[in-house]
């Protein structure tokens, strides 16, 4: 990855941490920009192994979601099994070459089951209170929602730029869709990782659709085709978000006192 890249990684992972609503954190977790840096620095084009990649985000954070909350990992070493189980979906597309548009066919049809089932689930329960050292949501943090400095955060991601590098052959593809923010992103909401997960999973249309709008356009040139998938990108989400903010428009949470007779 680029000092570009880096810069950009870096960018997202610092609005994530000052952004508190969940539903708002994973659409900004969302936004390809670290795509953008991958596509510019590789010249890669875009094919259906990058939409198998939006996939592998997903697993990713659902990896870290299951092995930090249920199973109590640390969430560094949740972390790395995300990586892991991210980089067994590209080792296993690595013979095989994706079609875009049948792949992404079955990419959409996986998205709506996948909004389905969720739909069907329960909400994850919330943390009660991220300052409350008796939350038991992270064991790890009892002494409060401490963040990595800077430098760490830094170091992560360059490792993971490093990683990307060595592992070039095995990515091919989907090193575009690597979770170079993820990593961070996932240490960032790691106490509200299962409910994270849903809102990232319905923000992955929008990806969808950013990859989209490159795959017309990278014909043109890179310019036009990540001018296209942006514009699919702001399309998309503004489908998912707008029913919902309109909605909170005209039925605000009351925070006043209850009515007296």
């Amino acid at each position: 990855m680029t000092v570009q890249g880096v810069l950009l990684v870096t960018v997202v992972v610092w609005a994530v941490t000052l952004i508190r609503p969940v539903r708002w954190r994973a659409l900004v977790a969302a936004l390809p920009l670290p795509m953008t840096a991958a596509l510019l620095a590789t010249g890669l084009p875009v094919d259906g192994a990058q939409l198998v990649g939006v996939v592998g985000l997903n697993l990713f954070f659902g990896v870290v979601a299951l092995t930090h909350h249920r199973f109590r990992w640390p969430i560094l070493l949740a972390d790395l099994a995300g990586v892991a189980g991210y980089l067994a979906i590209a080792a296993a597309l690595r013979p095989i070459t994706l079609p875009f548009g049948p792949t992404l066919a079955a990419t959409a049809a996986c998205w709506l089951l996948t909004m389905l089932v969720l739909h069907r689930l329960p909400e994850p329960d919330q943390p009660t209170d991220p300052t409350d050292p008796t939350d038991p949501a992270d064991p790890a943090d009892s002494a409060g929602p401490a963040r990595l400095p800077v430098v760490a955060r830094l170091l992560l991601v360059l490792a993971g730029a490093v990683l990307t590098g060595l592992l070039g052959q095995v990515l091919r593809g989907l090193v575009v869709t690597f979770p170079y923010a993820g990593v961070l992103v996932a240490v960032e909401v790691r106490r509200d990782l299962p409910a994270f997960c849903r809102h990232f999973a319905r923000n992955s249309l929008a990806l969808i659709g950013f990859l989209v709008g490159v795959h017309l356009g990278q014909d043109v040139s890179i310019v036009v085709a990540l001018v296209a998938g942006w514009a699919g990108f702001a399309l998309v989400a503004v489908a998912l978000h707008l029913p919902a903010w309109r909605h909170g428009r005209r039925h605000p949470v009351s925070l006043g006192c209850p009515n007296r007779t």
